[in-house]
């Protein structure tokens, strides 16, 4: 085989390799975020769900299977003082703040349960239309885990949030 034919050959077997290379790294999948927060909504008693309790008052809460508002829906998540006591305040996209406007006027009286990473630790009654798109829920929890768990979900929604756009 002359020079240039070895070349030649070097020079593709680099092509193809490179070319592998950057396929596979197109295949893998980011990991996931570390914490995913979801609301559901109590079901009606006529329709199908699912039950859940509640870890440390007990209560027993049967919920839809579709989650109402999922982690592609906050754009933010602070521990809040509130008179009754500290809870996470989840800031919503301006889409999920209508959204949650409109099902808060016609579902009062039911409960909006918050689970992170599928565990439940929060409901909230519904008692009016939440207008300002921020939901605030007391997790059943210790207040000293609050800060922790709101830096995690910041961090998972800055996460999708900067995905959704280097999609767009």
């Amino acid at each position: 085989m002359s020079a240039i034919g070895r070349w030649n050959w070097r020079w593709s077997l680099v092509a193809i390799t490179l070319v592998l290379q950057a396929g596979c790294s197109t295949w893998r999948q980011p990991p996931p975020p570390a914490l995913v927060a979801r609301f559901f909504l109590e079901a009606d008693p006529r329709e199908a769900g699912r039950a859940v309790v509640l870890p440390q008052s007990g209560v027993s809460i049967t919920i839809a299977p579709k989650p109402i508002l999922m982690e592609f829906d906050f754009t933010d998540v602070q521990v809040v003082q509130v008179p009754l006591g500290r809870c996470l305040a989840f800031r919503l996209t301006l889409a999920a703040g209508r959204d949650l406007f409109r099902l808060t006027g016609r579902e009062q009286g039911r409960r909006l349960v918050l689970t992170l990473n599928d565990e439940v630790l929060a409901a909230r009654r519904i008692d009016q239309p939440i207008e300002d798109g921020v939901l605030m829920v007391f997790l059943e929890v210790p207040d000293e885990r609050l800060p922790a768990l709101a830096e995690a979900l910041r961090q998972t929604s800055t996460e999708i949030q900067r995905r959704l756009v280097r999609k767009q």
